[in-house]
């Protein structure tokens, strides 16, 4: 039987997780594949140090060099993690003609441009599945299962750690401070929480997604990004009581005057089924023209689905390689000459609903000095709440709109800021119905 050699690049949970599903699950492997794969080096730091899986010895080495060298290495799966030693080593695999696998959304992010590129010119293959979603087979759902649909909107939650916080502060109320606290504690949360909370792992996600459904190129600072942590308790509670839930999400349109791509909190129906997403778990909602609406579901990270993931994309270039082919599929699914230059719309042009919340001071008059701000600038007040009483002072009062345009909406917010009454930044949310019109 034919043996297709494999090099790693990294070999630390993601790392361990591929050898374990390569050692596991050999034999339905090598009944799908009719081929068999071989690890014949592993670049890691520490030869010495313990793993949960058991290599040949002899397979390690501390020099990424040796696996990019290797004449019998055709599949080479970077594991490291971080852009630019990353980069390093992706392209240095494509110049030697081997083909790659990669779950590195960052290095995707902000180099995808140049490593597709010269893979196309070289003639191989790239995989990163599980850049996005984990063991969310998403990547080839958009190359390959709805090719034959022209993608009209992705909307997906994709991050755990952000779901996983704003599902406790849903489900079992507590600051954002703590919940975050308590799953740095559990492990479902890096030290540095970050680039997770912020939204940035989000959108180098949304970054890879929103290409390959649209075939253009989007750049990671074209994607307006903003984070959680001025979610409070309260905007949880008030949302489930007008028949919201709050989550991160990535949104991605295509439109006439070209695309939206942005990743914020966002405010979407209980009867959505992305709403129901919880705990550290990840979706995506994609609207095809034909298809109508999809969603994909499953675990978002960890060492198993990631691995499942990563080994699927060495079982799809092994094919490749058995049959004699590369590059059948072209890595963002479109090939090189179609893919188009597509304006970026700025977040300011969005029209959508909106939840606003303000402190303000609690005496006559102050409702209609806030709604003659918006009032002047076309924008429409759809319901008020204001939780509790403190004469002279300071209250929580929201209010939600009809579709606004977010640039008037900044300007009147900038306006009402000044008020004497209003005695912090309010905060705003957007709204979404979250898709086509089937869901």
């Amino acid at each position: 039987m034919e043996r297709i050699g494999l090099g790693l690049i990294g070999f630390g949970t993601v790392g361990t997780g591929v050898v374990k599903v390569l050692e596991e699950n050999r034999d339905v492997i090598k009944e799908r594949l009719g081929v068999e794969l071989s690890i014949r080096r592993i670049a890691c730091r520490d030869r010495t140090r313990k793993r949960a899986v058991e290599v040949n010895p002899d397979v390690l080495t501390t020099s990424a060099e040796e696996v990019l060298k290797d004449p019998g290495v055709s599949i080479v799966v970077e594991l490291v993690g971080g852009t630019e030693r990353a980069r390093e080593f992706v392209i240095g695999a494509i110049e030697e003609g081997k083909h790659v696998v990669t779950a590195n959304k960052a290095l995707l992010s902000e180099y995808g441009r140049e490593v597709f590129g010269l893979a196309t010119e070289k003639g191989v293959d790239v995989g990163f599945e599980a850049s996005v979603g984990g063991g969310i087979p998403v990547i080839k759902a958009l190359k390959e299962g709805l090719c034959a649909n022209r993608i009209e909107g992705i909307t997906g939650i994709i991050n755990g750690t952000a779901n996983y916080i704003l599902t406790r502060m849903t489900e079992e109320g507590g600051r954002f401070e703590d919940v975050l606290k308590d799953a740095q504690k559990k492990g479902y949360a890096e030290a540095d929480p970050t680039y997770d909370v912020e939204g940035i792992d989000t959108a180098h996600k949304l970054a890879i997604l929103a290409s390959m459904a649209f075939g253009t190129w989007i750049e990671l600072d074209d994607i307006y990004t903003e984070g959680i942590g001025r979610i409070t308790e309260l905007d949880v509670k008030l949302a489930g009581e007008l028949g919201y839930r709050i989550k991160l999400l990535a949104i991605a349109k295509c439109e006439r005057d070209g695309v939206e791509a942005r990743v914020h909190p966002t405010m979407i129906p209980t009867g959505h089924p992305l709403s129901t997403v919880r705990g550290v778990y990840n979706a995506v909602h994609i609207y095809g023209n034909a298809v109508g609406s999809v969603m994909l579901y499953g675990r978002g990270a960890g060492m198993m689905p990631t691995a499942s993931a990563v080994v699927s994309d060495i079982m799809d270039i092994a094919r490749n390689i058995a049959k004699g082919v590369t590059a059948r599929v072209p890595p963002l699914g479109y090939i090189q000459q179609s893919m188009k230059e597509l304006k970026v719309r700025p977040v300011d042009y969005i029209e959508v609903p909106y939840y606003l919340r303000f402190s303000a001071i609690d005496r006559p008059g102050v409702l209609s000095r806030i709604s003659g701000v918006f009032g002047a600038h076309n924008i429409s007040i759809a319901s008020v709440i204001q939780k509790g009483r403190d004469i002279g002072g300071a209250v929580p009062l929201v209010i939600t709109t009809h579709h606004a345009r977010e640039k008037e909406l900044r300007t009147a917010l900038q306006e009402i800021e000044k008020l004497d009454v209003v005695t912090a930044e309010p905060l705003y949310i957007r709204i979404e119905e979250c898709g086509g019109e089937d869901g």
